[in-house]
């Protein structure tokens, strides 16, 4: 819970001295003692100290310390002395503007003191004093000897910390600032869940539940909109509440002294006083342990599905720059850049798909958690599924040691370093990645160049996430955020006779005593193969350190080149701990044909016709007890793996 201290320090002119003071209805000395209003007897819950000052007791300095501790200022003056009311002026908010900082200037309020004495109003005088100073909140005219209006110049003094004006509206203009104008439109899009331009009903029943915990009756409702339709035409439209009907509602709430009500709503979505998205909003703590990663878990995926959904308004499973750019209307700048067209999928017209657009939110959570915090907050995440923070969104996984012990992993994302010489095929391997040949790639900019590019696979029927980094050329700078991956790639071009020899060193220098597993590709495989200007052909020296052959590879196709090898890339990734016999559809060798005999259309009705013998769903229980039962299913097995072994070496004879 939130407690404000509020100072409030009551300055009394000279000519009130012996006056009745505002602390007490009895007759008191030059300065009242500090007084302390406990949190419990006050509307707002907020205990409240008050600082009594007098000139002829105090010195200036002891009134700049005071000054300096205030959070609210009140300014008391005589409503039947017009030089105590020019004194206000002339004195008082200067020396206080002078002693306090421009941009933090510390709210005033005026209070007319002796109201009994008079029978006319101070406040024509006042007014425009208060036109002229923004920093004045209000004016109060009260009376210390019959207690009129003390306890609402104090509820006034507090509501002025908690609840400043200043920042909401402007009373020169008579309308809303535009910070906050900024800011109850980012709301209102948040809480426009289908993104229609209106507030329906549902809609404005969850935004009063999530900023007041309470829902609106339906008679309330209607009450709501009728005034919003007696006051503008364009408020309300298809029976819902349209942005400029939504901040008439609030300005009419500061003009009749309710703004409490647009801060309740301000905070609830993560603005603090000068209406700034606070750092605690944005950025709410989370602990990345070493070798451990984050990523978005399934109610974070969620939440991102239904905000493309929002603003995929044509429906065709991509978002066009039109759209991009109305989803990022919510954030203060836009977070993609065209680089972003070539990290993730695209459609032909280069929009970025549903699976793009995840992949690239599943990038920046691997890469920069603290930086996909800050995009939910913008999009209102922990509001719209009433989490506590952001932070709910993110999974951080276990540290990948114990996945290694336990040869299992949880983890979604697997990162692939790309490392060759310059001219080798990098960039080509990473654009192929995401469905682009070589005629697509030529197309792409220099300057909308990507070295990053993530996508889905599939490994044994589960979806992951494969982020390929094309790690800089210079093997003098490869940092340990080159090296530190799952799964690495060594590209060379077949073409050219030196590329192979940058492979080999970072291998020798930097990998060959790792556990990250490796991968050799000869791109550019359309081409005429070169011999190596090295002491060993890449087949030998793969062959000598125990890797896979080279992977040939090239995106020189008509159609989007094969997935194939980045299947094999998160299979090594998921299981570093398992050494694959084979990475090549070869058909000779003794994996392959394993595999060949494993899809053959006999074997699997001989599985299935097993597999309906045992689950047959007549079976009645005492059947198992059979021992007839155990005999067929024995000879069934039986007959199984023969069959199998028989067809092997067929298969093996054959070839």
């Amino acid at each position: 819970m939130f407690i404000l201290y509020a100072h409030i320090c009551v300055f009394i002119n000279l000519l009130q001295i012996k006056q009745f003071n505002l602390c007490s209805v009895l007759q008191v000395p030059l300065r009242a003692e500090e007084i302390t209003i406990p949190a419990d007897v006050t509307p707002e819950r907020v205990p409240t100290h008050i600082v009594d000052y007098s000139e002829a007791e105090q010195t200036e300095e002891q009134l700049y310390q005071e000054i300096s501790k205030a959070n609210v200022i009140c300014i008391v003056y005589s409503v039947n002395n017009k030089k105590s009311i020019e004194k206000v002026t002339s004195h008082w908010i200067p020396l206080i503007n002078d002693r306090t900082d421009k941009d933090s200037r510390v709210p005033l309020i005026l209070v007319g003191n002796k109201s009994d004495l008079v029978e006319h109003s101070s406040m024509e005088t006042i007014l425009p004093i208060m036109n002229q100073y923004q920093d004045i909140e209000t004016c109060v005219e009260c009376s210390a000897k019959n207690l009129k209006n003390i306890s609402e110049l104090f509820y006034y003094a507090q509501k002025a910390v908690l609840h400043p004006t200043g920042p909401l509206y402007c009373p020169e203009e008579k309308e809303l600032k535009p910070s906050c104008i900024k800011a109850l439109t980012r709301i209102f899009k948040i809480s426009d869940l289908d993104n229609d331009g209106i507030l329906n009903d549902n809609e404005l029943n969850f935004f009063q539940r999530t900023c007041f915990n309470t829902p609106l009756a339906p008679q309330a409702l209607e009450d709501v909109k009728n005034v919003v339709r007696r006051n503008m035409t364009d408020g309300v439209k298809d029976n819902g509440l349209t942005l400029k009907g939504f901040l008439f509602l609030h300005t009419l709430f500061i003009q009749r002294g309710r703004h409490e009500t647009t801060w309740t709503v301000l905070r609830r979505f993560g603005y603090d006083d000068d209406l700034e998205l606070t750092q605690e909003y944005l950025f709410p703590l989370i602990k990345v342990p070493p070798d451990c990663t984050t990523e978005l878990n399934h109610n974070a995926y969620l939440f991102l599905q239904s905000v493309f959904d929002k603003h995929d308004k044509d429906r065709d499973c991509a978002l066009s720059p039109e759209e991009v750019k109305d989803l990022f209307k919510v954030f203060p700048y836009m977070p993609w850049g065209p680089d972003v067209n070539n990290t993730v999928c695209t459609n032909e017209n280069g929009w970025i798909t549903y699976q793009g657009y995840l992949s690239q939110w599943t990038l920046t959570t691997y890469l920069d958690v603290q930086r996909s915090l800050e995009y939910l907050g913008y999009l209102g995440y922990s509001i719209i599924y009433e989490q506590e923070s952001q932070a709910a969104a993110i999974t951080v996984t276990r540290n990948k040691r114990i996945d290694l012990q336990k040869k299992q992993t949880q983890r979604s994302v697997f990162r692939c370093n790309v490392l060759g010489a310059r001219g080798s095929g990098k960039s080509g391997f990473l654009q192929a990645f995401l469905g682009r040949n070589l005629q697509r790639q030529r197309r792409i900019r220099e300057d909308h160049k990507s070295y990053y590019a993530i996508s889905t696979t599939y490994v044994y029927g589960q979806e992951k996430y494969l982020l390929l980094h094309e790690a800089m050329p210079d093997f003098d700078f490869l940092s340990e955020a080159d090296l530190a991956c799952d799964v690495v790639c060594l590209v060379y071009d077949v073409n050219n006779p030196r590329s192979f020899e940058y492979c080999a060193k970072v291998y020798k220098q930097c990998l060959i005593d790792s556990k990250t597993p490796c991968v050799v590709i000869a791109a550019k495989s359309d081409l005429h193969e070169v011999r190596q200007h090295y002491s060993l052909s890449p087949h030998d020296f793969c062959r000598k350190h125990k890797l896979h052959p080279p992977q040939p590879f090239t995106c020189n196709t008509t159609e989007a080149p094969s997935k194939d090898i980045y299947t094999r890339l998160t299979t090594m990734a998921m299981y570093p701990h398992a050494r694959l016999r084979c990475m090549c559809s070869c058909n000779r060798c003794t994996y392959c044909l394993c595999q060949n005999l494993l899809k053959l259309e006999l074997l699997r009705s001989v599985k299935a016709q097993l597999c309906r013998v045992v689950y047959n769903r007549h079976m009645a229980q005492a059947d198992l007890k059979n021992s007839t039962f155990w005999l067929r299913a024995s000879l069934g097995a039986t007959v199984f793996a023969v069959l199998g072994f028989a067809m092997y070496r067929a298969l093996l004879k054959q070839r």
